[in-house]
């Protein structure tokens, strides 16, 4: 049987992954999504006392939860049956083989009543350098090659969700729009989240320069302020859902409403 090919090249990735710490991490995006979950954690009104973190980079996440296990995001997360009351899932689910898979794990690892919560980008983010990137290759070359991950949509990311069987799922999301002086910053500030492309079926040559300068220009022209300062989208997307307990809310059974649809609409027209 001829097996399908890696969407990630998990070498280039944990190699990215330790330049960006080799040179400084460049966390904005993470210290955001940190705080975001500060605040999330607040709305829930409960203490959690055993919680685990699975991410590639440690610094935001420890000053959020101190105490927290902080687990790789290998294929098999290093999480014990029913260990913990919090698993957080941040910032690398985008980059996983198999994204319910993950999820799965993180809900074994929950006791009964234990959140799951996840942060990752989503389908919009890197809108502007995707079409530039696209643009100028095919001008430049006449083909295209992969050279922006994929990035799943809100709808079909919260599905993952009930497929892990989380219970009261959520999905949510919020769209971060970052400017620059110019395109190269955005390059450089990728580069140093350890975020640039380590696609399993990308091109292994350096990127021609005719194409990259095509593409900066494009993005100059296409995606610029009246201040001359470009613009980056990353889609922030939340997933949240609870370990399956007798305590939960339960969705009413089929026929249980105390009146019909009907009913209701017909008071409705004759209010």
């Amino acid at each position: 049987m001829t097996q399908s090919p890696r969407l990630t090249d998990r070498t280039a990735l944990l190699r990215h992954r330790a330049r960006a710490r080799s040179l400084g991490p460049e966390l904005f995006l993470h210290d955001d999504a940190a705080v975001d979950l500060q605040e999330r954690l607040n709305e829930v009104n409960r203490t959690f006392t055993s919680a685990a973190v699975v991410t590639p980079f440690l610094q935001p996440w420890a000053e959020i939860l101190p105490g927290a296990k902080i687990v790789a995001d290998e294929e098999v997360l290093d999480l014990a049956p029913e260990a913990h009351d919090l698993v957080v899932h941040a910032m690398c689910l985008h980059w996983a083989e198999d994204p319910v898979g993950q999820i799965v794990q993180c809900a074994r690892a929950l006791r009964p009543d234990g959140l799951f919560i996840a942060v990752l980008f989503g389908g919009q983010t890197l809108s502007e350098l995707r079409a530039v990137l696209a643009e100028a290759e095919v001008e430049v070359t006449g083909g295209l090659s992969p050279r922006v991950l994929p990035m799943g949509e809100i709808r079909d990311l919260g599905a993952l969700l009930q497929r892990a069987g989380l219970a009261l799922p959520v999905a949510d999301s919020l769209l971060r729009r970052v400017s620059y002086g110019d395109p190269l910053r955005l390059l450089h500030d990728l580069r140093a989240m350890g975020e640039t492309n380590a696609l399993g079926a990308r091109r292994r040559q350096f990127t021609p320069r005719a194409v990259l300068l095509q593409a900066l220009a494009r993005y100059a022209q296409h995606f610029s302020d009246a201040e001359g300062r470009v613009r980056a989208s990353f889609d922030m997307v939340w997933l949240t859902g609870w370990k399956p307990h007798e305590s939960q809310q339960k969705p009413l059974r089929p026929g249980s409403a105390a009146c019909s649809l009907t009913e209701v609409l017909g008071k409705t027209s004759q209010g």
